[in-house]
């Protein structure tokens, strides 16, 4: 079974410098029926202006992805930790115990465009941490590249929860194909362009929560860049 989570029916945050659409429920948008899906508690697009960004706040018992599709995130923690995010760059930082942190756009003429994720872990109460990896394009063009997992393999960020991430470019004409193992479930959310997803056709912004499929195939006319969620 695959449900398609409409772009046009996201909360939607409008500040003066942020943009963001919000998939789940998120800060004063509450929707009892999209509370999450499995283990993933927050999918948010972002848009922040020049210059601009989240002071500083706090966080405990999560797992933070943040995956940049355009211009330059800056991050900056309580653990010391200062880092610039670009495409192809993925990010994730557990809250655990607690840890409180910033982000901005760090170009002063052009805005950053990122998805920020949020993944509840198996686990309370763990030491904060942090880790960035870059995924070269190259690797993601027209397959499913691993970019997040429990174990850290090939390269990929770890993440302490049941959950495989991939992320793909897909050219016009291409497709990429998945296979689940038995119990497993998937989320698919759009980052850019256009996919058909079993004959669903989605857009920038479309979620599809997967129940009960042993594969699925994604194909695209025009292009588009995609994450998929394998999880527990």
């Amino acid at each position: 079974m695959i449900l398609v989570r409409d772009r046009g029916r996201r909360g939607h945050t409008q500040l003066g410098w942020l943009d963001s659409w919000h998939t789940f429920s998120f800060g004063e948008f509450r929707d009892p029926n999209h509370m999450g899906f499995r283990s993933i508690r927050v999918i948010n697009d972002d848009r922040v202006i020049p210059g601009a960004g989240f002071g500083t706040h706090g966080h405990s018992d999560m797992e933070i992805i943040s995956y940049v599709l355009e211009g330059e995130l800056s991050h900056e923690d309580s653990l010391g930790t200062g880092s610039v995010i670009r495409p192809g760059d993925v990010q994730r930082m557990t809250a655990g115990s607690g840890i409180r942190h910033a982000e901005f756009n760090h170009s002063k003429s052009a805005p950053v465009h990122f998805l920020q994720i949020w993944i509840l872990p198996d686990t309370a109460a763990l030491l904060p941490s942090y880790e960035q990896k870059a995924i070269p394009r190259e690797e993601r063009v027209n397959a499913l590249r691993l970019i997040a997992d429990r174990g850290g393999t090939n390269g990929a960020i770890r993440v302490h929860q049941d959950v495989t991430l991939y992320a793909t470019d897909l050219e016009a004409g291409a497709s990429v194909h998945h296979s689940f193992a038995p119990g497993r479930f998937g989320w698919l959310q759009v980052a850019r362009g256009v996919v058909s997803l079993e004959g669903d056709e989605l857009r920038e912004g479309d979620g599809a929560a997967i129940s009960g499929e042993a594969s699925i195939t994604l194909t695209t006319p025009v292009g588009g860049e995609v994450l998929l969620f394998d999880l527990a």
